[in-house]
């Protein structure tokens, strides 16, 4: 009997799902365990997988559409099957005109004059977000694709035939290289081909520009932060410690780790269980406020703020404060992987009471972090600075930086917070034996 597979629900937040490639065609024989279809949420990409044998008998929709969750999307079955019950249920579905277009405009302006000929009547090409995202990240000559999805859409895999093939334009020439031959890498025009042509001459439009479409997700990113913006009094306050006994036991845990069985504990791991000990002293910052009520939490869920490929996720590393350091770690670097991969469950990005940003990575010496509402906090990891002691002996310092809504949090309570954070992180040695020596275990 035909199977009608439907579109899952990653999480109770989320009301539908992009369909973003299909892994089987009609008429394809079909495994129990094969990949059927990807789809991605606004925060991950999943794929489907079968359940049953049988064949791909219909496809309800295509790459790029946006489907409700638990929507029919295809049918397996037996070939030559009766499936005629199951359409019906699909007449509700948008004509394709009436649909929403999820195709994109091109990319690269290199290529804007050669892909003319490819241009549908819509005035758009039919390119599936995947596949416009990598021709934006390889500069992939677009006008030479040929289009193997459903009804000569443009998927990735035409992406990746051109990248090996090496059907590229160079950027910073693609404008007027007109049909010059590539003698770069991988065939790409440079500026040696273009036989002195100058820009200028050229006759280049000056207000040419690249419109992307806005995604979901950036969508999303930018409601949360403008909408924490003007519903919260935000302030910061920043200070900084002495970070010689981090980096020492840092070294110290390195070198030691296999002998003791212990991951590969980062300085990050480190603010992070110092955060989660000193957060629960200091219960106004573990905390959601809910305008009419304050809602403090007895455990510190800490929220890591993540810069994923498609955009800031903050997974939450849940019972922080129960977490051995080591146990810490391992937890980090799994919700950490799963965030950047795109392969995090939805329901692993809410329920934070704290939240941990860390741009000292990147030479960043002090920055004013956004919280994610409803917390009432955020505290920011900044870059290491040379600083000098009463004797003059120079140390390394790192900075913090808390930004806290004074609407919940007075100045002096954030203030202590961040002064017994900087002291734990100062000590952290003597913090972490003291805890052992209570029977809390690295």
């Amino acid at each position: 009997m035909a199977q009608v597979v439907i579109m899952p629900r990653q999480g109770i937040s989320v009301e539908s799902c992009i369909l973003v490639e299909w892994k089987k065609s009609v008429g394809d024989a079909v495994k129990k365990g094969d990949i059927l279809f990807v789809y991605e949420t606004d925060k991950a990409v999943f794929e489907e997988e079968a359940t049953e044998d049988g064949v791909m008998l219909k496809q309800l929709w295509e790459e790029g559409d946006d489907v409700v969750c638990l929507e029919n999307v295809c049918i397996i079955g037996s070939e030559g099957e009766d499936i005629s019950q199951f359409e019906a249920t699909t007449d509700n579905k948008p004509s394709k005109d009436e649909a929403k277009e999820e195709t994109a405009e091109v990319a690269v302006k290199e290529t804007i004059e050669t892909v003319a000929s490819e241009i549908t009547s819509t005035g758009r090409m039919k390119i599936s977000p995947r596949a416009k995202n990598l021709a934006e990240k390889s500069n992939a000559d677009l006008s030479v694709a040929q289009a193997s999805g459903p009804e000569g859409r443009i998927i990735e895999r035409d992406i990746k035939t051109l990248i090996k093939n090496g059907a590229k334009v160079t950027s910073a020439v693609g404008d007027y290289a007109g049909g010059a031959i590539g003698t770069g890498l991988a065939g790409s025009v440079t500026s040696n081909d273009l036989g002195g042509i100058s820009p200028r001459k050229a006759n280049i439009d000056v207000n040419a520009y690249n419109e992307v479409k806005t995604t979901n997700m950036r969508k999303i990113i930018g409601k949360a932060m403008h909408g924490s913006l003007s519903q919260m009094a935000q302030l910061t306050l920043n200070s900084s410690f002495d970070a010689t006994q981090i980096f020492e036991f840092r070294k110290n845990i390195k070198t030691k780790k296999e002998e003791l069985g212990l991951s590969n504990i980062t300085i990050n791991d480190m603010v992070l269980f110092a955060v989660s000990r000193v957060l629960l002293k200091h219960a106004d910052l573990n905390a959601h406020f809910l305008g009419d009520t304050i809602r403090h939490y007895e455990t510190a869920n800490i929220g890591v703020a993540v810069d994923a490929e498609r955009g800031l996720m903050v997974p939450t590393l849940f019972e922080a404060s129960q977490m051995s350091l080591n146990d810490l770690s391992q937890n980090a670097k799994s919700i950490i992987d799963q965030a950047r991969t795109g392969q995090i469950s939805p329901d692993l990005l809410t329920g934070g009471t704290f939240t941990v940003t860390n741009l000292g990575t990147l030479g960043v010496e002090s920055f004013t972090p956004v919280i994610n509402p409803p917390q009432t906090a955020i505290l920011g990891v900044c870059a290491l600075t040379t600083k000098l002691k009463p004797d003059g002996t120079p140390y390394q310092a790192m900075g913090l930086s808390l930004t806290f809504d004074h609407k919940a949090v007075d100045g002096a309570p954030a203030a202590v917070f961040l002064k017994d954070l900087c002291e734990y992180l100062a000590s952290f040695s003597s913090n972490l034996a003291l805890e052992a020596a209570q029977g809390v275990l690295v």
